[in-house]
Formats: structure tokens, C-alpha cells, sequence
């Protein structure tokens, strides 16, 4: 299958073809997390976000080199390490971990690489300098390096901002007074802080500007050049890192002299009652917590099946629904692999020599259209409950690898090893995890037997009463449906 992609690009504000550096190859780098505190939900949106177009690349025959960064030091991990009288290398771990345990339980492809922003202190150096040589950067003599934005006359182009309306290009939560003093121009950006005696020794490296730590943005631009080039296909972030943090990546790498990024793509925010999700508003939800009640799956669903640039407003709503498709996708296809033992042995090698359908390709290639992709889903899934009611084998086995393969562009293939290895690990784990399990497969039944009452089919609806029960499970029927318990 050709790759045929075309995204948004942010810096155009159009969608456009993706049209890769290295044919056959594309270059990904993401902005991941700054491990001051745990991950929520509002974190891992990108993550899961870029996995669909990481999974869809690939599925098109595409190489991928994907890169996700972690920042490992910044002010707010010395400020809340000292809060917590922690040295701020050991807080920076706990959370990484955190943050590591969430991508892997909602099913993350992980990066190729993951660097740290400590690890590559040289080659942030080796940029300052860059830039300082080629006239855009400058030192104040206290120890702080600055970059000129007006020595860029482009500054400004990815967010479509004038330089003379803004009042600062820094984030707020790295402005203090000491940095700020330095600059000729309120409106530069600093690329290395000089080290304070309040701050821990450990917390500062060796340069030619004497001892220091590097700026939030150095880091995404030398780590990128460093394993994606000096050009590369796509890089990507949630919406609020356009403005500072991507605008001024973009104006130190161009500035260095680097075509940097062809296509910049956002991804929106996860809301709450209208705000951003966010620890610090207290509306944060956590990963590890939402997952130990409500479970990966659910979760990955209502995450993973937003177009990436349509805000999610989180609610009760949310997670019910993602919980309700998790439950009728993977009901099917338990009760059709039962039938035709295929449906669950196929392996992901095998569910890419299918073809999907042409609309599916379409939608995904449109800009990943997931509305329209998920339409796709659903039929499949409606054709396979006909096939499994009419005991018709060959369309089950059909459908049902279909519906599949789909489902594993999407990352949510119940089926797939991640899956079906992680809810057999709760089960293992969890009495509460037991019971919901058990819950899934006998509401499936129930399901497909209040399908076949519908349809006065009343020799299958008792055959499946009678199944149930020899499991050692009371069906009671009322006015509001079949309920049960176990005998």
C-alpha cells in the first residue's frame, strides 16, 4: 500500500501531502513529557495521538524513525524537587517511570530512541555556540547566553505573531529576575542560564559561558538535529507548544542554519468543563489512577478514537463511551474466535497482508479522518454479527480479520498480544479486574441473545440461556433487560 498521507500543517494552517526527506523513510520527533509530576490524561493525549499516525505510517509500508524526547531538568523539576526534598535528578527518575508505565499500559508504540535533555548537555553547547558565531546569539558576562530574535526576521512565521506585540517569548513558568536581567531585548530568549547558588551544584554543567544549565527549547532542536538531521518530516506536540516553545525551537535550528521541520503537527488539548486539563488547575486526571478503575482499554478508546486536532472534553460520558465500544469490539471477537479459532491466531504480520477498505484508506489518508475510519469499523463489526448469527464461517473469519486489521491501525485490536497480555495480567492481579472481565464476556452474551430474542429467534436466545447457565450464571429477565449473577 503507497503512503498517500496528507496533515495539517500548523505553519501553513493547510493540509498537505506529507512529502518525506528519504523516500520510503519518514523522520518523527515528539515532544514529550517534562517529568516533574505524574502523567494525566491531558499528557498522553499526543502519545496516543502520534501512535495512530505512527502505526498508519508503518502500515503503508513506511520506515519510520520516531524520536520522543524527555526533559529530565527545568525550573519547575528543581522547584518541586526542593518542595519535596528530593534530589532533583531522583525526581525527575520517579516520574519518568511514571510516565513510561502509562505510555506502556495504553498500548504506545515506544520511540526508537528517548533522549534525555541531560544526556545531551555537548551537543546543546555546541549549538549555543553555533549561534553565538553566526551573530544571533549573545552572552551578558554573568554567565547567561541569549538568543536575538530581531536578528531573525522570520521570527514569529510558525505562530503568525509580530515580535513588537509581544511582551515576552519565554515561558512564564522559566521567567525570574536574575535571567531576565541580561537581555538587550526583553523579547530574546535565553539558550543558557547561568548557575545559582540557590539552585543544587549538581544542577549545572561546565561551558564557555562558565557554569550553567541549558534553556527549555535548546534541547528539542540539538536532540532532533542529532538523530533526525538537519531536516526532517515531522514534529510534533499538543497545541500549547506552538507558542513559545516550537516558535523558538524553529528560530534557533533555522537560525543554525538547518531546514529543521517540513511538517508541524498539533494535536489538541483534552478539556474540562471548557478548561485545559492540567495538574496545576487541579482537573488532572491521572493515568495510573484511571487505569486501575476504569481500566487500559477503556481509556486507550476514549483517547485514541478523537481526530487529534478536535478538543475531548472529559467527562463521565467520555470513558462510558470509550468502555461501551471496547466492550462490543472485543465481545465480537472473543464469541467469533469461540466460532472460528483463525480470528484470534492471526498475527499482526498476517492482518497487514489484508486489504483494508478503500474508504478506510481513504479517511486515514485524509488528514487520519477517524470518523470516518471508525463508520469502517462499525460496518465491519455489523457485518460480522450477521455472519456469526447465520453461522455463516467463511464471512465470520472475513469480517472479523477485517475488523481486526483496522483495529490495529487504531491501536485498540483486543485481540492483539498488548491486550489480550495486559487484561489477562489484571485478572491475575485484581479480584475487582476478575469480576469486570467476567462482566464483558457474559454482557456479550446477553447481548447477543437480546439480538436474537429481537428477532424471535427463540431457539438460539434459549440455546445461549442454557450456555450461560452451565457456566454457573443466573440470568434474570426485566423490564429493563436481562441482568445476572453468579449461582
Amino acid at each position: 500500500m503507497s503512503f498517500d498521507l496528507q496533515l495539517y500543517n500548523s505553519a501553513t494552517k493547510k493540509v498537505e501531502p506529507v512529502r518525506p526527506v528519504k523516500e520510503g523513510h519518514l523522520g518523527l520527533y515528539l515532544c514529550g513529557a517534562t517529568v516533574s509530576g505524574p502523567a494525566h490524561i491531558g499528557h498522553v493525549r499526543a502519545a496516543v495521538a502520534f501512535d495512530v499516525l505512527i502505526r498508519w505510517a508503518k502500515r503503508c509500508g513506511m520506515q519510520v524513525t520516531y524520536i520522543r524526547n524527555i526533559t529530565d531538568i527545568d525550573d519547575k523539576i528543581l522547584r518541586k524537587s526542593q518542595e519535596n526534598d528530593t534530589e532533583w535528578w531522583a525526581w525527575a527518575s520517579k516520574w519518568e517511570r511514571d510516565f513510561a508505565q502509562a505510555y506502556q499500559s495504553l498500548g504506545v508504540i515506544p520511540p526508537d530512541f528517548e533522549p534525555r535533555a541531560t544526556g545531551h548537555i555537548l551537543d546543546q553547547i555546541e549549538l549555543v555556540q553555533r549561534l553565538v558565531d553566526r551573530g544571533h546569539a549573545y552572552a551578558d558576562g554573568q554567565g547567561n547566553v541569549y538568543f536575538s530574535v530581531r536578528s531573525l526576521p522570520e521570527y514569529g512565521s510558525l505562530t503568525r505573531q509580530n515580535l513588537d506585540d509581544l511582551a515576552t517569548t519565554e515561558d512564564e513558568s522559566q521567567l525570574d529576575a536574575a535571567t531576565e536581567a541580561g537581555k538587550r531585548d526583553h523579547r530574546d530568549f535565553a539558550l543558557w542560564k547561568a548557575a545559582k547558588t540557590t539552585e543544587p551544584e549538581t544542577a549545572a554543567w561546565d561551558s564557555p559561558w562558565g557554569r550553567g544549565r541549558p534553556g527549555w527549547h535548546l534541547e528539542c532542536s540539538a536532540m532532533s538535529k542529532r538523530y533526525l538531521g538537519e531536516e526532517f518530516d515531522i514534529h510534533g506536540g499538543g497545541i500549547d507548544l506552538r507558542f513559545p516553545h516550537h516558535e523558538n525551537e524553529m528560530a534557533q535550528s533555522h537560525a543554525a542554519g538547518w531546514g529543521f521541520v517540513r511538517h508541524w503537527v498539533h494535536n489538541a488539548w483534552v478539556t474540562a468543563k471548557g478548561e485545559k486539563m492540567s495538574k496545576s488547575l487541579g482537573n488532572g486526571l491521572l493515568v495510573n489512577e484511571m487505569v486501575a478503575q476504569v481500566g487500559a482499554p477503556a481509556l486507550r478508546v476514549a483517547l485514541g478514537t478523537v481526530h487529534y486536532r478536535s478538543t475531548l472534553e472529559w467527562d463521565d460520558q467520555t470513558i462510558e463511551n470509550g468502555q461501551k465500544l471496547w466492550d462490543k469490539l472485543s465481545g465480537f471477537l472473543e464469541r467469533a474466535a469461540a466460532v472460528s479459532p483463525q480470528v484470534a491466531q492471526a498475527s499482526q504480520a498476517e492482518l497487514w497482508q489484508l486489504e483494508l477498505p478503500e474508504a478506510f484508506v481513504r479517511a486515514m489518508n485524509d488528514d487520519l479522518n477517524l470518523s470516518v475510519a471508525l463508520a469502517q469499523v462499525h460496518a465491519a463489526l455489523k457485518t460480522g454479527q450477521a455472519a456469526l448469527q447465520a453461522d455463516n464461517r467463511d464471512e465470520l473469519l472475513a469480517a472479523s480479520l477485517g475488523l481486526r486489521a483496522m483495529l490495529d491501525v487504531l491501536g485498540i485490536d483486543p485481540l492483539s498480544a498488548h491486550w489480550r497480555g495486559s487484561e489477562a495480567a489484571v485478572a491475575e492481579g485484581s479480584g475487582d479486574a476478575a469480576q469486570s472481565a467476567l462482566d464483558v464476556l457474559i454482557s456479550a452474551l446477553l447481548e447477543e441473545r437480546a439480538e436474537a430474542r429481537a428477532q424471535k429467534d427463540w431457539g438460539r436466545a434459549d440455546a445461549l440461556r442454557d450456555r450461560i447457565a452451565a457456566a454457573g450464571v443466573v440470568v434474570e429477565d426485566g423490564k429493563d433487560g436481562a441482568t445476572w449473577r453468579l449461582g
